[in-house]
C-alpha cells in the first residue's frame, strides 16, 4: 500500500492530512513451573488517516485496503462536522528512515531456543533451594514496521524490533511472599545478556525468602526512607510523568485516565527540593520506549519535567502544543495504527546524583530501605500516593539490619519530592506497560532512577 497516494487523495479536500501505516508481528510464549503453557502468534497491519478542516479533526482507521476510498470520505466528513476549532502546532519537517539494530535477530531465533533458555532460567531459580511453588514467565518479541507521511512534507519510516519479558514468583516460608518484574528492550535477543536475567531473578527469590522467613513487623511513624531504583521509577512515572501530560492538564482525559493536580500556569513552581530532577527521554538507545520520531513526525528529544525542584515542562502532542501556543516536544504516541496519538511517556527517570549507595545509607540514623514495591496506589489527579514495600529492610545507625514486611508509605506528591535530599549514582530502569485513554492504549515504557533518600516521612 502506497500511503503517499492515499495522502494525495485526501489532502486535496482538507487543510491538513497525515497517513500512518503499521505492520506488527508478535510472538508470545508463556511458561508455568517449567512447562509450556501457551504459544501464540499475532499479526496485524492497517492504516489510519487524520485530517484537519477549519478547526475540526477527523481520525479513522482500517485493516482492509479495500476500504481506503470510503475511509477518506469518512475522515473528511468527520472533520467537517467537528466544530471543536482545534489545531496543530507548526513543526519542522523531516524525511528519514530509522531502524533499531539487532545482534541476535528476532527473525532468526527459533522457538526451541527460547523454550530452552526459559527452562534453564527456571532451573537456576529452583537451585536456590527456596520453596517456590509457583513460577510464571511470559516472553514476547515484536517486529514493528511503520510508515508516516503528512501534508507538511514529512515522510518517516521505521523498523523496530522489541523484546519483553515478565516473571511472577511465589515464595513460601513462614509466610507467603510474591514478586514480579518486567523487562523491555529495543533490539534482538541480546536483550537477555543486557538484562542479566539469571542474577536478578535469583536475587529476587533470595530476597523474598529472607522476608518470608526473617521479616519483622515494619515500624510506623516518622523516619527516613531510602528508595531503591524500582521504587524511584514507579514514583516518578506516576507522580511526575502522568501529571505533566498536557492532555490531562487540559482536562481531556478527565473521564478516562484521569486529571492532573498541575495547571498550565504552574510552570516554574516548586514541587520538590533542589535535588529533584526528572527527565523523559525517548532517545535512549535500546530502551523499551525508544523512538526517533513520534507518531506525528516530530523529532524526539529529552525533556526535563521537574528541574531543580520546579515544574519545568509538559509532555505535548501537536494538538496540545497548539493550544498552549508552543511547539510540540515529540511526546505523541499511539499503541497501534488504529489509535490516535496523544501525549505519553516513553522513558521517565529521576536523574542520578553523585552518591554511592553506602553513602546514602551511612547518613541514616533510623529509617527504612524500600528496595522494591509490592503495591502502589495514586489518585486520578496524581497527588495522593501510597507505596508498600516488597523487599525492605530497617536501616539503623548507617547499617542495613533486619528485613521488614510491607512498610506502608502514604504521602502527597509535593511531600514526596520535598523530602528528597540526595540521589545516588545507581541508575536502573524497569519496564512497564503504561495504560491510558479510551479505547485503552497500552504502551511500552521504561521507568527508573537511582536510589534516592527522603528525610522524615511518615509510615502508616
Amino acid at each position: 500500500m502506497d500511503i503517499e497516494d492515499v495522502l494525495k487523495k485526501v489532502e486535496e479536500e482538507v487543510d491538513y492530512a497525515e497517513v500512518r501505516y503499521e505492520k506488527t508481528l508478535i510472538n508470545n510464549l508463556v511458561m508455568k513451573n517449567g512447562n509450556i503453557d501457551a504459544v501464540n502468534v499475532e499479526k496485524d497491519k492497517g492504516i489510519s488517516i487524520r485530517v484537519l478542516y477549519d478547526g475540526g479533526i477527523g481520525f479513522v482507521s482500517t485493516n482492509d485496503p479495500k476500504d481506503i476510498n470510503d475511509l477518506i470520505k469518512r475522515a473528511v466528513k468527520m472533520a467537517k462536522n467537528n466544530k471543536s476549532k482545534l489545531g496543530l502546532s507548526e513543526e519542522k519537517t523531516y524525511k528519514d528512515r530509522w531502524e533499531v539494530k539487532q545482534k541476535k535477530k528476532i527473525e532468526e531465533t527459533d522457538l526451541e531456543w527460547k523454550i530452552e533458555y526459559l527452562q534453564d532460567l527456571d532451573r537456576k531459580i529452583m537451585e536456590t533451594n527456596v520453596n517456590i511453588p509457583a513460577r510464571i514467565f511470559e516472553l514476547d518479541d515484536k517486529l514493528i514496521e511503520k510508515e508516516y507521511v503528512n501534508s507538511d512534507g514529512t515522510k518517516i519510516s521505521a523498523y523496530h524490533p522489541k523484546i519483553g519479558f515478565f516473571y511472577f514468583v511465589t515464595v513460601v516460608g513462614k509466610t507467603v511472599e510474591q514478586g514480579y518484574k518486567q523487562f523491555g528492550y529495543s533490539g534482538g535477543y541480546e536483550a537477555f545478556e543486557f538484562w542479566d536475567l539469571e542474577n536478578i531473578a535469583v536475587e529476587e527469590v533470595k530476597g523474598l525468602n529472607r522476608v518470608a522467613n526473617e521479616g519483622k513487623e515494619a515500624p510506623k511513624g516518622k523516619m527516613d526512607l531510602l528508595c531503591g531504583p524500582e521504587v524511584t521509577g514507579i514514583a516518578v512515572h506516576e507522580s511526575c510523568g502522568h501529571p505533566t501530560e498536557a492532555d490531562r492538564i487540559m482536562g481531556r482525559e478527565s473521564s478516562q485516565a484521569g486529571e492532573s493536580f498541575i495547571k498550565e500556569a504552574m510552570i516554574g513552581e516548586m514541587i520538590g527540593s533542589e535535588y529533584v530532577n526528572i527527565a523523559e527521554d525517548p532517545t535512549i538507545e535500546h530502551s523499551y520506549g525508544y523512538y526517533k520520531y513520534d507518531e506525528e513526525g516530530v523529532k524526539a528529544r529529552i525533556k526535563y519535567l521537574y528541574k531543580e525542584g520546579k515544574i519545568n515542562e509538559f509532555l505535548h502532542s501537536r494538538e496540545t502544543a497548539y493550544k498552549m501556543g508552543i511547539q510540540s516536544n515529540g511526546a505523541a504516541r499511539a499503541s497501534s495504527y488504529d489509535r490516535e496519538p496523544i501525549p505519553r511517556m516513553a522513558n521517565t527517570f529521576f536523574v542520578p546524583g553523585d552518591y554511592t549507595l553506602d553513602e546514602l545509607i551511612e547518613d541514616i540514623k533510623f529509617g527504612i530501605y524500600m528496595k522494591s514495591f509490592t503495591e502502589w496506589n495514586i489518585d486520578d489527579k496524581r497527588y495522593n500516593q501510597r507505596y508498600i514495600g516488597r523487599e525492605s529492610y530497617i536501616i539503623e545507625n548507617g547499617e542495613i539490619k533486619d528485613p521488614v514486611k510491607r512498610p506502608v508509605l502514604e504521602i502527597t506528591t509535593p511531600g514526596f519530592y520535598k523530602a528528597v535530599d540526595a540521589a545516588g549514582k545507581d541508575l536502573e530502569f524497569t519496564a512497564g506497560t503504561c495504560g491510558k485513554s479510551d479505547p485503552m492504549q497500552g504502551l511500552d515504557v521504561w521507568m527508573g532512577g537511582p536510589s534516592i533518600r527522603l528525610r522524615n516521612v511518615i509510615f502508616r
